[in-house]
């Protein structure tokens, strides 16, 4: 221990201690004693993941190293003691508990504080940061005692932050200074996209707005704004950005910038040589990261250096892909590209909350940028379309047009293999496609392995889809069987996970995980076993409702004002006039939005939480049942009036539209289902856009399948012709249960047949042919799902434990004051 160099590591951050693993990894000649100094009570945590903390995470998830690591690599280190002093005539720090210790290289990843802006009244009780695990339990402490609270900042901290409130059951409002939220990451159409999407889950967005005063007497009661208005609030989250804490450096005599950070060359050398900094307190080319990737790369290369080996930080990607309150935000290089040759393409979709920009150089035909709201499926492709100047293909609007199912591929016209071996697939821990390749070829057989190998995908995790995509061709290429587990919960694939449920009658998500899986499950196997479960059994939805998608749990959807919409079904569209009267008794009752759809139903919008058992009790009298608006089942079955009343009509549409919908109107799905009933060749009904389509013939009915509308419209094929009434229904019986069994999570039938060895023979085969002997068991399962129906809504309105979720508030009966409407045409519609 003698010969050994002494290095301090003043900061235990996420820098900090990847700092000390990669040091530990590559002094294989133990050069260094490794001292480092924490001044909080727990080594290392995640911070990118701290969110995750009101959502069940405990200290243990996030923390990133035990202690018993730290003992196992040697190094020394000292919990709730801050170093406060640098000595520079003895090489030596000072900590608050008093230690005093020589170096013979210091390193400084003292990271960044939160800014709290000097308002008038910001010391006031109820006022918090949110950056440590300390400040969160003092939040969730006080929140016992809060009806709302608000942020004082639209950034990506600051939108986390509103994201713990809601989590807490807080009326949460975001205020933020600028014209609109996350400026440094999305243009100003693309942030409106985002605070739609927030404000659908009932956060009050307040932007171009200042604070000037928190109001109260000990404690927080308001804000007050320079315009004079105000807003009542219990407490305040400060999220305005970070500052570099450099106080220690500054002290010490080291250079500093003008706005504050410590000065550091390309080997992260301080103006003293043998003082490193690292991390956000350290200033880069007039530069401060606030990532952690920049940070890990700047850990890595004062490592090397350290170690005498050839290493330089020059500049550092800032591209970055988040879920920000369920929504996707990403976005890529220069997301303000100028320039002559700057060209940019837009695709929006208002209705599905989707803004997606790209930035091209026509000269080069390369990406200079992107921005991503409401889905970032496309961003693995287009990050490294950007890092490796790859060329762009003949239709660049592809990119982002067709981005999301792409078998394997990094995106449109871009495949994995078409990505050289150095291409950086994961930032956060700096690994290229070439070391993924070399592991996999050396018995990594799964992206778990993978990660544990290389640790790419341990950080953000938005690597991940590339490296599911690099592992599935070059398993492919070897022969290997490609491992498709639903998830790291689950080492099953979703069609293997029926087969489980089914055969061992798996009744509950926790038996099949205690049994079948491990860990606790996530978003993609909870909602993925819910649909199994509820396509074989069939039991009452609401038992399975801790781990549905939150418009299950209500049995509506949400809308964006924080309401709900209640959709009745009308199969083929034929109503009672006692139902459509009760209907628009309902309406006018509650104060709802009507509107006749395109698939022949009436939409009642605008339903506050609190009004759906009442709303659903009253329209059930009158025998309207649940349309299963909100689920992957079954929507509607649209139909033409047929030879009942059209001249050209050949069979009778309306009565099989009815005779169909009321059969599979129980069908839980991997994705929702849309079918249609033509009367004639006409296609008045618009049969063959759907997932089943049926076209009335003069000899009997075709049978078209796997037809999708939406953003990437599919024709159906036809399946079998001239058929009479009791075939075609069998004949859908096998088509629908060989779909539920073999598709994927979340794939609409379209897909499904795409990515379905044999396609449509392969289909023809099963449903057509019985090659695979299964058509008996195929109508039998349906069969039970059509006798064991039961309304949903009726059943729970009968339930009155289950009626006790069906309140805005935990503590308190009022209604949601936030819900308002303004009057669009004699309707209400969001404020």
């Amino acid at each position: 221990m003698a010969d050994k160099l002494k290095l301090i590591v003043v900061g235990n951050g996420m820098v900090g201690y990847k700092f000390i693993e990669k040091l530990t990894e590559q002094d294989t000649d133990g050069r260094y004693q490794i001292i480092t100094f924490c001044e909080e009570p727990r080594p290392a945590y995640d911070r990118v993941k701290l969110s995750t903390y009101f959502s069940g995470s405990t200290v243990d998830d996030l923390t990133l190293a035990a202690l018993s690591w730290y003992e196992e690599k040697h190094v020394e280190l000292y919990l709730n003691d801050a170093v406060i002093a640098i000595n520079s005539a003895s090489k030596s720090v000072r900590s608050k508990q008093g230690r005093e210790m020589s170096y013979d290289k210091l390193v400084l990843a003292t990271g960044s504080y939160p800014f709290v802006p000097p308002i008038p009244g910001i010391e006031k009780e109820g006022v918090f940061v949110y950056r440590t695990i300390e400040d969160l339990d003092q939040i969730i402490d006080y929140s016992n005692r809060c009806k709302s609270a608000a942020v004082i900042g639209g950034g990506l901290l600051g939108l986390e932050a509103a994201n713990a409130l809601v989590n807490l059951k807080l009326e949460t409002s975001v205020v933020e200074f600028a014209p609109y939220l996350m400026p440094r990451q999305v243009d100003q159409q693309g942030s409106a996209f985002l605070q739609r999407k927030i404000e659908d889950l009932n956060v009050n967005v307040l932007t171009n707005t200042a604070t000037q005063e928190i109001a109260g007497n000990s404690s927080v009661t308001a804000m007050r704004f320079s315009d004079d208005s105000q807003l009542e609030v219990d407490m305040i989250v400060v999220s305005a950005g970070i500052r570099p804490r450099d106080e220690l450096a500054q002290e010490y005599g080291l250079a500093i910038g003008p706005r504050g950070g410590i000065c550091v060359n390309d080997s992260m050398q301080t103006s003293d040589p043998d003082i490193y900094a690292i991390g956000e307190c350290a200033l880069h080319r007039e530069m401060i990261y606030g990532l952690v990737a920049p940070g890990y790369r700047m850990a890595e290369t004062a490592c090397a250096h350290l170690l005498e080996e050839e290493a330089s930080f020059t500049s550092a990607d800032m591209s970055t892909k988040l879920k920000l309150m369920g929504v996707d935000v990403a976005s890529v290089g220069n997301t303000a590209p100028a320039g002559d040759n700057i060209e940019s393409v837009v695709f929006m979709d208002s209705r599905a909350g989707v803004y997606k920009k790209m930035f091209f150089d026509i000269k080069e035909n390369t990406v200079q940028g992107a921005i991503l709201v409401g889905n970032a499926d496309d961003y693995g492709n287009l990050l490294q379309m950007y890092l490796n100047r790859m060329k762009l293909p003949e239709s660049p609007e592809s990119l982002i047009v067709q981005g999301g199912e792409t078998n394997g591929q990094a995106g449109v016209g871009v495949g994995v293999d078409a990505l050289p071996e150095t291409a950086q697939i994961c930032s956060c821990e700096n690994v290229y496609k070439g070391t993924i390749v070399q592991n996999i070829q050396e018995g990594c057989h799964d992206v778990g392995t993978i990660k544990a190998c290389t640790k790419a995908g341990t950080g953000c995790g938005s690597c991940v889809p590339l490296l599911n995509d690099i592992l599935t061709i070059e398993l492919e290429r070897a022969g290997i069987t490609v491992d498709k587990s639903l998830c790291e919960h689950f080492s099953y694939t979703r069609q293997e996970l029926v087969e489980i449920v089914k055969i061992a009658r798996v009744k509950t998500f926790d038996e099949l995980l205690g049994t079948y899986g491990q860990g606790r499950g996530c978003e993609i196997c909870k909602p993925a076993v819910a649909s199994i479960l509820a396509s074989y059994w069939n039991e009452y939805v609401m038992e399975h409702q801790t781990i549905q998608d939150t418009n299950d749990f209500y049995l509506a959807n949400m809308q964006k004002n924080g309401t709900y919409s209640v959709i009745p079904r009308v199969p083929g569209g034929e109503i009672t006039p006692e139902q459509l009267i009760r209907m628009g008794e309902v309406a006018k009752e509650f104060s709802l939005y009507t509107k006749i759809t395109g698939g022949q139903r009436i939409d009642l919008f605008g339903a506050r939480l609190e009004d759906l058992p009442k709303i659903w009790s009253r329209l059930g009298e009158v025998g309207l049942e649940s349309g299963h608006a909100y689920a992957k089942a079954l929507r509607t079955v649209k139909s033409c009036v047929g030879s009942s009343w059209c001249r050209f009509g050949v069979q009778d549409s309306t009565s099989l539209a009815i005779r169909v919908e009321s059969r599979y109107k129980g069908l839980r799905a991997p994705h929702k289902l849309k079918m249609a009933v033509s009367g004639c060749a006409r296609e008045c009904a618009e049969a063959q856009g759907k997932d089943v389509g049926i076209i009335a013939t003069e000899n009997g009915w075709n049978l078209y399948v796997c037809g999708n509308g939406g953003m990437k419209p599919q024709h159906a094929q036809l399946l079998a012709t001239d058929i009479d009434e009791e075939i075609l229904i069998r004949y859908i019986d096998r088509f629908l249960m060989y779909y539920v069994r073999t598709a994927d999570k979340l794939t609409r039938t379209a897909t499904w047949l795409n990515k379905l060895p044999g396609g449509m023979e392969k289909v023809k085969e099963v449903v057509v042919d019985d090659s695979l002997g299964l058509a008996v068991e195929l109508e039998r399962e349906m069969q039970h799902i059509v006798d064991t129906y039961v309304c949903e809504w009726k059943k729970t309105t009968e339930t009155p434990e289950m009626l006790t979720r069906f309140r805005p508030f935990i503590n308190v009966e009022e209604p949601d004051p936030t819900i308002q409407f303004d009057l669009v045409r004699g309707q209400p519609q969001p404020v």
